[in-house]
């Protein structure tokens, strides 16, 4: 129950997220019902809309208002969103190219949609328990290290033990310091008990991390065997799930990260800006988000199956060749070369840098 109501609260996030950097536009209306100066700023109103604050004619005072405003807030449902929809499904080229030419109030901004669409895919995923393992065996050094330890430990309290039972012997029953002695020779047998469920556990692991535990190789850079290394030594579990947090948090950098790469693929063609390029990226990622969620969902319903896997095989490289052919006005031939060498660049670049931040930020 609780991964439904973080995951609700993802989703809330996400959509308020995209309301903050998403614009009103030119949407909107309603008459505004004999208000005459504009209760913000008290500019005379000459429409639906405020011309110099932009705030609505129109105030709301009623408890349908506030549910619409909820829904309106944190799911963005309103007129941009249906129009956006369908052509980041289908023709997300001309999406991205007509975003790029200026029409921008008839559709949610590249922004507002990645924001939405990624913190709703990690907000489904937290709901249906799909997260990383947090029963991750440690390496067999690390189990080594623990069964060393424990046995140290409890060789010294043994040794003190030995000494308090000396002490406590050499005492006559009515001398004072025996009910000090007692109670400390307690305090050490009561943590032999628990050394001795300690030295069990690391045996247990030991057992069970001999087939598939974490073993990493030193690097051999001090800076990062000392910390990033060690960690994953330590604790593989709690560094997945640093890993999945940072994913969640540190989603943006996909896209400054991919931005150097597709500007390789028209690096010779002076019309195309880095801008260009940062909304083809941005529509991209949102849609492959949003698709994440459709697949999941499916699954978890019972429905697909092997089709999902197939799904994920067909379906990204077609959307990416569709934006490219129409946003760049390329050929066949142009879209299909850099298709490929676009799905070349995610899973052996993108794909390797953000991993390789996200352990640097896991580490951290």
């Amino acid at each position: 129950m609780s991964d439904i109501t973080d995951g609700l609260g993802s989703a809330a996030e996400g959509g308020l997220l995209a309301r903050a950097v998403e614009t009103d536009g030119a949407a909107g209306t309603d008459a505004t019902k004999g208000e005459k100066t504009c209760l913000n700023c008290g500019a005379v109103l000459t429409g639906p809309h405020c011309h110099s604050c932009g705030q609505k004619g129109d105030v709301h005072r009623s408890l349908g208002a506030i549910g619409h405003e909820i829904m309106h807030g944190v799911l963005h449902l309103d007129g941009k969103i249906w129009r956006t929809l369908p052509l980041l499904a289908w023709k997300p080229g001309e999406l991205t190219r007509r975003y790029i030419d200026g029409e921008r109030a008839k559709f949610v901004s590249p922004m507002a949609m990645f924001l939405f669409s990624v913190f709703l895919m990690f907000a489904v995923f937290q709901a249906m328990g799909f997260s990383t393992p947090s029963n991750v065996q440690p390496s067999q050094e690390t189990v080594d290290n623990i069964e060393q330890a424990g046995q140290t430990a409890r060789q010294e309290a043994a040794q003190k033990r030995a000494d308090l039972e000396a002490q406590l012997s050499g005492l006559s029953e009515g001398d004072p310091r025996r009910s000090q002695l007692e109670i400390e020779l307690e305090e050490v047998r009561s943590a032999e008990i628990l050394l001795d469920g300690a030295e069990a556990a690391a045996l247990t692991l030991e057992g069970d991390s001999s087939d598939g535990y974490l073993n990493i190789e030193d690097t051999g850079l001090a800076f990062l065997d000392n910390g990033l290394v060690k960690k994953w030594r330590e604790n593989p579990g709690l560094m997945l799930y640093k890993m999945q947090t940072n994913a969640y948090k540190f989603s943006w950098l996909l896209i400054p990260i991919s931005l150097p790469f597709v500007w390789l693929l028209f690096f010779w063609k002076r019309r195309f800006k880095t801008y260009d390029h940062a909304i083809f990226v941005t529509y991209s990622i949102a849609f492959m988000s949003l698709l994440f969620i459709a697949l999941s969902l499916l699954t978890a319903a019972g429905i697909g199956g092997g089709l999902g896997f197939l799904a994920l095989a067909i379906i990204p490289p077609f959307h990416i060749y569709r934006q490219l052919r129409g946003t760049y006005s390329l050929s066949r031939f142009g879209a299909l070369v850099r298709t490929a060498i676009l799905i070349f660049m995610i899973l052996s670049g993108i794909s390797f840098i953000f991993a390789a931040l996200l352990l640097l930020l896991g580490a951290a």
